[in-house]
C-alpha cells in the first residue's frame, strides 16, 4: 500500500473519530429565556404553576411573567437568580437534561441522576433529620421516594423536595447546611430500597406544633422523634 493510499485512510480516521467525539449527542440543551417558546418552556410554566411560583397560562412562551416565576424559584433554591433557564435550573426543577450520564433503572425512576439524587436526598435528610438515629434518617429519605411513587405528589425527587412549603427545612435554608457522611449513607440506602417506614408518606415531630390535619392520617410507626403514616 503506498503512502498516498495510507495518508488518505489516516485522515478519514481521524475525521470519522472527530464526528464521533464531536457529535451534538454531547451538547448540553439551549438555555431557556425571555423571547424562548416551545414544549420545553411549556414544561418549564407546568413545573413552576404546580408549585406555586408561576400564575400566567401554560403557553409555551417565555415571557417576563415566566422570567420572574423562574427568578423567583431560583433565589428560593440557592441558585443565581438570572431568570434563565440554564443547566442548574434544569436539575433543580427534576427536568431531564442532555446528554443523559446515566441509566435509569427501577429504583432511580423519576430522578434526576443517582449522583444529583443521593445529594439532594441528603440535603432534605440532613435537615428534617440531623439529630435523628441513623434509621430515622434512612425513614426520612424513604418518604420523599415513596411520594416520588405516588400519584399524590410529584413524580420526580425535586419536584418533591422542592413542593412549596412541603418541608420546613427547604423553606427555611436548613437544608443547604453542609452534609454529614451518616446523611449521605442514609440516602444511598433508601435510595437502594430500604424503608424502615412501611411505606410512609408523612412524618411530623408530635412534640411541636403541626397542622391538625396530619393527625388524621393513619400512623405506621415512630422512629427516633417522628412518627410516621400514610
Amino acid at each position: 500500500m503506498g503512502k498516498t493510499s495510507m495518508a488518505i485512510i489516516s485522515l478519514t480516521a481521524f475525521l470519522f473519530a472527530t464526528l464521533l467525539f464531536c457529535s451534538p449527542a454531547q451538547a448540553q440543551e439551549p438555555n431557556l429565556y425571555w423571547g424562548s417558546s416551545g414544549s420545553k418552556v411549556r414544561a418549564v410554566q407546568q413545573r413552576l404553576k404546580d408549585w406555586g411560583y408561576y400564575k400566567g397560562p401554560v403557553d409555551g412562551y417565555y415571557s417576563g411573567n415566566t422570567a420572574a416565576a423562574v427568578r423567583k424559584f431560583q433565589a428560593r433554591h440557592g441558585l443565581v437568580a438570572d431568570g434563565v433557564v440554564g443547566p442548574r435550573t434544569r436539575v433543580a426543577m427534576g427536568l431531564e437534561t442532555v446528554p443523559k450520564k446515566f441509566t435509569y433503572t427501577t429504583s432511580t425512576k423519576g430522578f434526576v441522576s443517582n449522583h444529583d439524587s443521593v445529594n439532594l436526598l441528603a440535603r432534605v435528610i440532613m435537615g428534617e433529620a440531623a439529630d435523628e438515629p441513623y434509621i430515622g434518617k434512612v425513614a426520612v429519605g424513604a418518604v420523599l421516594l415513596n411520594r416520588v411513587r405516588s400519584s399524590q405528589f410529584p413524580n420526580t425527587l425535586a419536584g418533591v423536595a422542592y413542593q412549596p412549603l412541603a418541608f420546613e427545612s427547604v423553606s427555611n435554608g436548613q437544608y443547604n447546611r453542609a452534609i454529614s457522611q451518616e446523611a449521605l449513607r442514609a440516602a444511598q440506602d433508601a435510595l437502594a430500597g430500604y424503608d424502615p417506614t412501611g411505606g410512609a408518606l408523612f412524618f411530623w415531630n408530635p412534640s411541636k406544633p403541626v397542622n391538625r390535619w396530619i393527625w388524621s392520617r393513619k400512623i405506621i410507626t415512630q422512629i427516633g422523634d417522628h412518627v410516621f403514616a400514610h
